[in-house]
Order: structure tokens, then sequence, then C-alpha cells
């Protein structure tokens, strides 16, 4: 299907889509059914502003009258009836956008042989097959000389075959083994997708109750709520909303925050965050109808095409195992796709290019790293981990591929000059089929060393190790988005996280309160109150507080009752409640619509204040806020007998004194509560907040206490055991922070620590100029603890501080959390974000890399615990690859170089590469994690993957392994009496002599995974061996299958059976590992002073300066590519909208004018993109959206970065 079909059926309306609705006559049908059709509705919600308002008179008179139409009202919402809901999906669609299908097993198998390394061997066999079929006629086989040997029968020359089916049958194994790896993952990742779609849920009216139902169901007709933090998942009118703002930027890139109203600007569009206000709307488009849907079905039509070039550039640059590895080891295999797409536009589009070289504007680096985190290109840079081992695996690979060489270039040498020169032999046209096979054959066991040498294993270890760990994290209440966050979160050296309902366990409730001029430390019988100011304090909460918020009876009988909405409001009204007052009865006589201007609470704002028009016409104005804030807005308060009397700053220091702060200290949070009569003529000019807010009458100060979770010090216990700094970041008052923190544990008495408010932090840290130095952050931030009062941009500060620091020798690694929409910055800037799964906001949840699904703080250190145990797994199956692939580079490339022939066989080889890397990545891997991982310091970003423990491990097996070998090889014939396997002539049968040797190999390789499972050179190696059943399954398995190819394989495997005592022979070297481990442990690591060099070698990220530039440079080309990509995707994306604009105006044989206008708005951006405004984030959002298209719509740009890897 073409795109430009799709745009035919775009404007014909979405026929296609629903294979329910056959042509016109059904359309009719159901507009008949529904006063308005799917398509009017589409290109209703193509306008904006005050043209689409026009459009709503002209056709429905008001937004009540297209709600009649809709069949649904205002105020109840849709009737829960099934077969109602039934129709309206069928009439307009579901909200959800079909999924992309997932890559077959096939397309999986054909991506897994594209490995270069199984290619060159695919080649090499097939090459020996055809040449074993060739016979030379008999006589003059002579003249070759005893070049095919003379011990040869008849059989064994008809079995010549054999080796190369044998090398094409293992290559499918493997290739077999490693698809069906990456189709369990992708299968996982799809199962988490779904997950999490289930969980979105929002807010909608039906029968007149509010409830909360997946985001699935939402149809046309559904009155919905939408409030601050919301990501919205359909299209809608706004029917009725306070203060209500929206940030666009996703569809459209303006990066400003849009007013809407319903008499200004009614249209709410799907994929947009709202992030200040409430209200409630109409939805009018779903699923592939609504804005953000058009948009995904555009990219999802033009997929078919892309992919097949995509295939084609991508086949021919995945040339060397890097490729295979960059493109596992990102797991994100989308972003190259992406790339190329990109260099292609690059070509097509050079202009666009020249006109968006100056990137960098004046403030370029901070624009350039905006910009870096809005196009989620991989989110952060490469994970640690994947970065070490990208790099080792490349090195190891490099070595392997130069031994390979020189062993087959010495073989070749050997073979030439022993026949040519020492024999002196001419070469023969009958005998070439001969010569060749040798040559094949020194080239076949080239390949094999290469193909031991390379560790494909790695890349393999770490996703198998990722995805198990993500899988079990899901059990400890962490829900993984980006896959590195995982492996990240054990490097982490501090974690800044909020108060409330993190450290808390966010249930508010009254405990204090000052009223009248008394303060009751208890709540107060409602006879002890004035009347007058009990009614106050009831108005003034029950009005002047969301009408989301309430309080529920409890779900079991006894327990607690249920806060629902935010949990402050939930605590006030508890206080109503505890007056023995409702606030109902209240909220039914002045119904939402009746609130006359709502002030919504943000976090500059601090307070909310509601406006009422009293029955005489006056107004009277509700306020509620921070008592340090709200009381500097208060000139009188009300006194003992309820009257009003004066309050002057002098009162109010006074009352800060006396009543505030000894709330704060014993951790309650102050909340002020104030009225204020405003005259009904002249009308007040409400935008004017400043002179309305002010001159306010104090009705009282509560404090309301939020408990510190039971569990929430044994886990911030164990953070400080494990080396991670622990600070809170909370918009409180300092006292109310400082005694959490207190009873926390995160500040003890006696140690040296800073707890600042957010202003004091800002006076610190910036210059004369006021500009933030970073070496002012640098004599604050290691013994800053609690950090109060602090604003959104000073959370993101303090984080982006302690990132850049360079005071101690390590990179901090940063862990935040964060539930607000404003903690988004923050999320984004730590190396890790963890967002509230209960009480975050969809916006601070798609910062997010980890969601907590019960907002605990202890569920973090689980987290800590995981991460710290996949990198001791890669470490441990890295231990285990390094020794067997020294060893058997070693052995094949110095055997074939003595005995021109190599002791272990291509297939044998393969064998071991597939228990080595395949299997053992498996069971090292999934070693499940030890409280004794928090023991231990984290390991610093420049660590070197191999310690010089592991380094000793290695190099000490190393040894072990090829003395035996060795032995066997030039002595073993003596010590088992048996024939000797060396000079073999071509197709001999398999000699007792070699399968010797090739089972010890195994052998020593089986126990030396038992040893590999410790790290950090413990003795008990068999520790917790029995809590990993894979581990043993494993090595049990692999036993099993070694007896069965020695005893039975023959000659493909190249082995000949062996009896009882070889079998034990074979058996007490590999037992001898263990002893031999022991020995290794003996040895103090301190003392090997050679080992220095080694351990750090690879794996650090200590690069010389120059190594580092150029790397900066190809970073910032890549990013100048991705951004350019952007900007042509972005004239793309609005060129079929307008051509689906102007189709559709003809269509309409309307106005031509608002797809000129459109056009012209387009073009406007694109000169803004030039000094970057903020597209990318469009951009990027769609061009995620590609990744899948099956997802919900309110998970939009959720998805880009959701995808991780396995739809790749």
């Amino acid at each position: 299907m073409s795109t430009t079909a799709t745009m035919g059926e775009m404007a014909n309306s979405a026929v296609e889509f629903y294979p329910k609705r056959a042509g016109s006559r059904a359309e009719a049908n159901h507009s008949g059914d529904f006063g308005v059709s799917l398509d009017e509705l589409r290109s209703l919600m193509e306008l904006r502003g005050a043209e689409a308002l026009q459009k709503i008179q002209e056709n429905y008179g008001d937004t009540e009258g297209l709600c009649q139409r809709l069949k649904s009202s205002t105020t109840d919402g849709l009737s829960d009836n099934p077969a109602d809901l039934e129709r309206r999906a069928q009439a307009f669609g579901q909200n959800f956008i079909p999924p992309k299908k997932p890559k077959t097993f096939l397309q999986l198998v054909w991506e897994a042989l594209q490995d270069v390394t199984l290619i060159i061997l695919e080649i090499a066999a097939i090459i020996s097959l055809g040449l074993s079929f060739y016979q030379p006629p008999g006589e003059e086989s002579e003249a070759c000389g005893n070049v095919s040997g003379g011990g040869e029968d008849e059989g064994e020359a008809e079995a010549g075959w054999i080796e190369g089916a044998a090398i094409l049958l293992s290559v499918i194994c493997v290739v077999l083994v490693t698809a069906f790896n990456d189709w369990s993952k992708e299968k996982q990742f799809r199962g988490l997708q779904s997950r999490i779609e289930q969980e979105q849920r929002f807010a909608v009216v039906r029968n007149g109750n509010v409830i909360q139902i997946p985001v699935a169901d939402m149809v046309v007709g559904d009155v919905a709520q939408v409030k601050y933090g919301d990501l919205l998942p359909t299209d809608g009118i706004l029917i009725q909303g306070n203060d209500l703002k929206i940030d666009e930027s996703s569809l459209t890139g303006e990066s400003d925050h849009v007013r809407k109203s319903a008499d200004k600007d009614p249209m709410l569009l799907s994929g947009t965050h709202v992030m200040e206000g409430s209200g409630r709307m109409l939805v009018t488009a779903v699923g592939v109808n609504s804005q953000s849907g058009i948009i995904f079905t555009l990219l999802g039509a033009g997929e078919g095409e892309e992919e097949k070039k995509e295939k084609k550039e991508e086949s021919s640059y995945s040339l060397t195992t890097e490729a295979k590895q960059s493109s596992i080891t990102n797991g994100k295999q989308p972003e190259a796709a992406v790339e190329t797409n990109q260099n292609k536009a690059k070509k097509q589009d050079g202009a666009v290019a020249m006109e968006m070289q100056p990137l960098k504007s004046a403030e370029g680096g901070e624009v350039e790293e905006r910009e870096k985190k809005k196009a989620n290109v991989p989110k952060k840079e490469k994970s640690v981990l994947q970065g070490k081992l990208t790099k080792l695996a490349v090195q190891i690979g490099k070595a392997g591929l130069v031994m390979s060489a020189i062993t087959v270039i010495i073989l070749v040498l050997y073979f030439v000059i022993e026949t040519f020169v020492v024999q002196r032999r001419t070469w023969l046209t009958e005998c070439t089929p001969i010569y060749v096979q040798y040559f094949v054959k020194f080239f076949i066991i080239g390949v094999t060393v290469l193909v031991v040498a390379v560790p494909e294993g790695l890349p393999l270890a770490v996703t198998i190790s990722l995805a198990y760990s993500v899988k079990k994290m899901m059990k400890d209440n962490n829900l993984v988005r980006h896959l590195d966050a995982c492996e990240t979160m054990g490097n982490a050296t501090a974690i800044c996280s909020d108060k409330t309902g993190t450290l808390t366990t966010n249930r508010m409730t009254v405990v204090q309160v000052h009223l009248n001029d008394q303060h009751f430390r208890e709540i107060p019988e409602p006879s002890q109150v004035n009347p007058n100011t009990l009614e106050m304090v009831v108005n003034a909460i029950a009005i002047n507080s969301a009408y989301t918020s309430k309080i529920m009876p409890p779900d079991v009988e006894g327990g607690l009752p249920k806060q629902v909405g935010n949990k402050t409001e939930c605590g006030l009204l508890g206080f109503v409640l505890d007056l023995k007052r409702d606030y109902a009865p209240v909220r039914e006589q002045i119904p939402e619509e009746k609130l006359y201007k709502v002030y919504t609470f943000n976090s500059v704002r601090k307070s909310m204040s509601t406006v009422v028009q009293l029955p005489d016409g006056s107004f009277r104005l509700y306020s509620k806020g921070a008592s340090e804030i709200l009381l500097k807005k208060c000139s009188s308060i009300l006194g003992a007998g309820g009257e009003t009397r004066s309050f002057r700053p002098r009162d109010r220091d006074e009352m800060v004194k006396k009543v505030i702060e000894p709330m704060a200290c014993e951790g309650l949070r102050t909340i002020c509560i104030a009225y204020r009569d405003l005259p009904g003529d002249p009308e007040p000019e409400w935008e004017n907040e400043a002179d309305i807010v002010t001159d306010l009458t104090c009705i009282c100060v509560v404090g309301i206490e939020d408990p510190v979770r039971p569990e929430v010090p044994e886990a911030i216990r164990k953070c400080q055991r494990a080396g991670i700094t622990v600070r809170m970041v909370t918009g409180d008052n300092i006292n109310t922070a400082r005694a959490i923190a207190a009873k926390c544990g995160i500040i003890q008495p006696g140690d040296d620590f800073l707890c600042l408010e957010g202003k004091d932090f800002n006076r610190r840290i910036r210059n004369e100029k006021g500009e933030i130095e970073q070496e002012r952050i640098d004599k604050i931030w290691p013994k800053l603890r609690v950090l109060a009062r602090s604003s959104p941009t000073d959370k993101h500060t303090l984080v982006k501080g302690i990132i850049d620091s360079t005071v101690l020798e390590q990179r901090q690694v940063v862990a935040v959390t964060g539930d607000g929409t404003n903690d988004g910055p923050a999320l984004k800037k730590a190396d890790v974000g963890f967002a509230m799964g209960i009480a975050g906001t969809d916006v601070a949840k798609e910062a997010s890399d980890i969601i907590l699904t019960d907002d605990n703080f202890s569920s973090i250190v689980k987290a800590v615990m995981w991460g710290r145990n996949v990198y001791d797994s890669i470490s441990k199956f890295l231990q285990f690859q390094l020794t067997v692939n020294v060893v058997a580079v070693i052995v094949a490339f110095t055997g074939a170089c003595i005995t021109q022939d190599s002791p272990l066989k291509a297939v044998q080889m393969l064998w071991v590469n597939l228990i080595m890397d395949t299997f053992a990545s498996l069971a090292l891997a999934t070693e499940p994690p030890t409280e004794a991982l928090l023991l231990r310091k984290p390991y610093g970003r420049n660590n070197p993957l191999i310690s010089l423990t592991m380094m000793k491990n290695i190099l000490g097996h190393g040894v072990y392994q090829l003395v035996i070998i060795f032995t066997l090889l030039f002595v073993g014939e003596k010590i088992f009496n048996i024939d000797s396997g060396r000079n073999a002539p071509l197709h001999s049968p398999p000699s007792e002599h070699y399968t010797i040797i090739f089972n010890t190999f195994v052998l020593m390789q089986l126990f030396n995974e038992i040893n590999a499972r410790k790290i950090h050179g413990e003795r008990n190696v068999f520790d917790g061996i029995f809590s990993n059943p894979i581990f043993c399954s494993i090595v049990l398995g692999t036993f099993g299958v070694q007896i069965v190819i020695v005893q039975f394989g023959g000659k493909p495997f190249s082995c000949a059976p062996l009896n009882m005592e070889q079998w034990l022979w074979c058996l007490f070297v590999g037992v001898g590992e263990l002893l031999w481990g022991q020995v290794i442990a003996t040895v103090p690591t301190s003392h090997l002073k050679c080992l220095k060099e080694a351990g750090t070698g690879p794996g650090t990220d200590e690069m010389t300066e120059d190594e580092l530039a150029e790397d900066e440079e190809e970073i910032d080309h890549a990013e100048r590519e991705l951004r350019r990509g952007q900007i042509l995707w972005f004239r793309g994306l609005n060129r079929i909208q307008t051509q689906m604009e102007v189709v559709s105006t003809f269509k309409r044989s309307g106005s031509f004018q608002g797809a000129v206008r459109r056009r012209s708005s387009v073009l406007s951006q694109l000169h803004d993109v030039t000094n970057i405004s903020t597209p990318t984030h469009v951009v990027l959002s769609t061009a995620n959206a590609s990744a899948a298209p099956g997802i919900h719509l309110a998970s939009f740009p959720l998805l880009g970065e959701f995808l991780f890897f396995g739809l790749g």
C-alpha cells in the first residue's frame, strides 16, 4: 500500500481501516445512528482556535449540541451499555493502533546468517564438500606423492564429504540457537510493552460517575477528565476547563504552553501533555483517526518500502563482527536503521544540509544538551558496560584475525616447501584437486581459529543477563523501560530522592491545627471552634480543592478510608470529616461549572486559589498553600471570637516562631488556608493574579503528617553501606525536611552535612552575574544531604552539577526519583531516572528509565542489587570465555605450526564455541543476586572489566590447560600406549590420541565453568550453586552431549570411542581444574605486579587525548546527521500533511485558506529550526512511532524509547 493510497484514504475517511464498514451505505446508516459522521469529526479536529469554534457553532450550535448528536451528556457522560460502546467502536474506531508485525523466526535466522565468520565457514565447507566428491583417476595419484596417504581404504575415501557436511550442520546449529535467543527476547519485550499499555488508565465519566478505564476502551462520545500531568490519549473538545495549559510540542514543535478554554480554543489533541490546570473534554477521535494516530498511520504506510532499502544497506554494512556486536549490544537496532535512512535523506537534500550548518548557536552547549535530551538518540551514551565490551570484543577479534591469518600462511608455506622444494615434485594438473583440498583444509583450520577467537558470546551474554534481570526485576516492582538502566544502576554512587510518596507513605493526615488564636495539638471537637470559622474552614477546603480529590470508604472492613486524587487535598478533606462535617453537600451546591475562576497549583505559585460568585453578586476567593508563602500575603486573621483582626509582619514572625517552626520540626507540612472578599462591581481584573491573591485573611494553619515508610530506614542503611549517598530533594519546608531526613537516617547526628533551601542553594552556586559555576557547586554537593523548598530547576541543576563534577576521581553516577511533570528534566538528565508508578504523572513516566510500580524506595535498593549482579555475571562469563579463547587459539596455532594439523578439528572447535559462547552465557548470566553484592563499594565507570583477580584466574587456568594439552599432544600416545595422531594424512580415520585431547579440553572447560562462578577470589566456588537450576542443567547437559559426541560422533566429529580408563583419566584432569583453582586463589593478587597493565588494558575508558577528540567529533557529526535527518522528516511529514489538507479541502470545496495557513506555519517552524527551537521532539516521537505502531495512543511518545530492543 503506497503512501499516496494512504493519503487518499485519509481524505476519504478511513474506510479501509475498518473492514466492518463496507462502502458509503454503512456510512449513511451510521450518520443516522449518530448525528455526525467520522469524516465530519476528522475535518473538525484539523481546525484550531477561533476557526474550530466557528465551525462548531455553525454545524452544531455549541459543544453541548455536538455532545447531543454523539448521544452523550456533558455532565453524565455515556451510559455503561456494552452494546452502545461496541456500536461506537464500530462507527468511529477503537483507541489503539494495530501493531507492526514482529519479525518471523525465519527472518531472525536470516539475520543470524549474516555473521561474517559464519559466512566464511559456510563457503569453506561448501568448497570442501565439492572437492571431496572429485575422485582423481587412480593411476596418477601416485605421481602426486604420498599426499593422499596410504592408510586410506575405499570407505574412508568416500567419507571425505563428512567434514564439510558436519561444519555446515554445526553452523546451522549456531544460527538456530542465536535466532531462538533473539526470538524469545523479542517476545519478552512485546509482553512487557503490552503490560505497560494495560496499566495505562484514564478517568472518564460514565453514568455520572468518574471511573478509571484502560485507555484502549475509550470511545468517541466519552467525557474524560483531564488534569495536570496527563498525556492525552485521544482527541477531544474541551467542555469546561480551569486554567488549562497544554504542551503541544510533540505535534507542533512549539515549546510554549498553549492556553485552552471552552470559549477561545477548545481543541485538545492526542499525544500532548497537560502542563497545568484541569478540565473535562468530549472525546471526538480515537485510534488511527486521532491526530497522532494519523501520523502513525502515515509512517506505517511508508514503512514497507523503506525497510527493503534498509535491509540492503544494513547487510552491506555489517561487515565485521563489530557490526553484529553493536547491533545486539546496543539493543536498539532501530537506531541503526534510522541512521541509514537519514543518510539517504542527506544525499537527496544537500540544500537543507547547507542551511542546517549553523547548529551551534551562541548558547551552543546548552542547546545541544537540550536537543540531545529531546531527540532520544540512544537516550544516554551507550551504557558503560556495553561500551567496554564492544571495545574488548573488537580487540580480541582483531587479535584472532591476525592469529588465524598467520596460521593459514604458515600451513600453506610449510606444505608448499615440503612438497615442491624438499620433495622436488612438479605441479601436475590432475593433482590440482588434491592440492586444493589441502589448501581448503588449511583455510578451514584458519577460520576455526578465528571462530574460537571471536567472542560472539559477549553481546549474547549481556543481552541474556539484562533480559533475565529485567524479567526478574518486574517481580521486585521495577518496570525497566531502558535495558541499560538496569546495569547503570549497579554503578550508582548517588540517589536524589523525593520525599513525599517515596520515603513517606503518601497518606496525608492533619494532626495539628492553629485556629482562632489557639494551637490544637490534636483535632479539636467541633464545639471548641467558633461556628462561623468552622463554616469558613469547611467551605474553603471543599471548594478550593480539585473536585477529583475525594475520600472513599475503605475496600476492606476496618481499613483506612481510600484517598483518591491529590493526597494533600485528601488530607484536608479528611480534616473536614474529622470535624464531623461533610464536604460533599458544599460541592453539590457549587458544582465545578459554577467556579468563577481557578488558579491551579503549580510549582511556581506553590498555592491554589478558587473564586466563587456569592448570591449578592460579589466574589469570594479561597486560597491555600505553603504557609510561609501564603502568610506573607495575609493582612488580617480570624481571632478568638471569629472576628477579623489585623495581621502585621510582626505578628507573622511570631506565628512562624511559635506555630510553624515547631510543627515543621516534628516533620509536619504546614499549610495555610485563607480567603478574601472582592467587590462584584467593578469586576476585578482576574488575569492580574498578583493584585487578586493578596490582602488575604488567614483562617487557619494546619500541620499535615506524612509518616515515613517503615522499610525505608533499613533500605537507606543498605545504600550507605553499599557506598551510595542518598540525598533528599523536596519542595517542603526545611524544618520538615530535616526532621524526616533524620527519621529516615539520611542525616545522622554528629555527621558533617548540609541542609539548604532552594534560595540559599541558588545564591551559593551563582556568581555575581547570576550564572551557575561548577566550582561553586563542587564546594556544596559532597556534603549536601537535604535540599528543601526546591524548584524543579534546582533539582535539575543539582543532578547536572553532580554528574559534571570532577572533584572525585570517579565520575558520579546519579539516580533520581520523581513523580511530577516538573521532574521530567531532572529524570532525563540523571543516569537512571525512577518514576513513580502509582503517583507519577505520564510525563514523569515517560522521562524515566525505570518505573517503580509500588512507589517504594526499597525497590531502588533491589535495582542496585540487580545492576551489580548484571556486571558480575558479565565478568564471570568473561573470565570463563577468555580462558577458553586463549587456550583454544594457542593450541590450534602451535599445533598447526608444529604438526601441520590443528589438534582440535573444525567441527570440534564449533562445538566448543557453542558450549563456551551460548550455553555458558546462559549459565553464568542467570546467577541470581545475593545480599552480599551490597557490601562492596560501586565499581567506577572507568573500572576495568577484567580485574587483577580475574586476570590472575585467566592466566593461571590457561597455563594449566596448555601444559596438559601439549603434554597429551606430544607424549600422549606413550602415556596411553596408543597410535600417535600426529601428521595424519588427509581423510585418515579419527585417532584415539586426538580424541583424548579434545575430550580433556572440553572437560577442563566444564569444570572451569564452575570456577568462573566466583570472580573476587572466593574459595567456595560451589556456594549457592543449587539456587541456579539453569546452571546445573547446562553443565550436566553439556557433559551428556560430550559423552555422546565422543562415543558415537565418529567421522563427522573426528572422534574415536574411548574406553573406561581413558575416560577416567580425562575426568581426573578435568577435576584437577577445581583443585588448581584453589591453588590460584592462594596466590595473593598483590604480589603479581606483572598483571597490572593486563588488567586495565581492554576494559578502561581512558583513551588518549586524540582518540577522545576523534570520538567527540564522531559523536557531534552523528548528532548533526540526525538533526539534519529530523529536519527532512519534518519537511516530509508536513508535505504529506499539506497534501492531505489540499485534497480534503478540494473535496469539501471549502476555503483553501486552512491549508495555506497550515503550510505557512510549517514554513515558519522550519525557519525556527535553523536556530533550533524545539521541533526535534516532534520528529522523534513520530519517528519512533514507526518502530511499533502497535500501541495505544496514550503511550505515544513513550514508544520511542520504549521499544528497547526486540523490535528493531
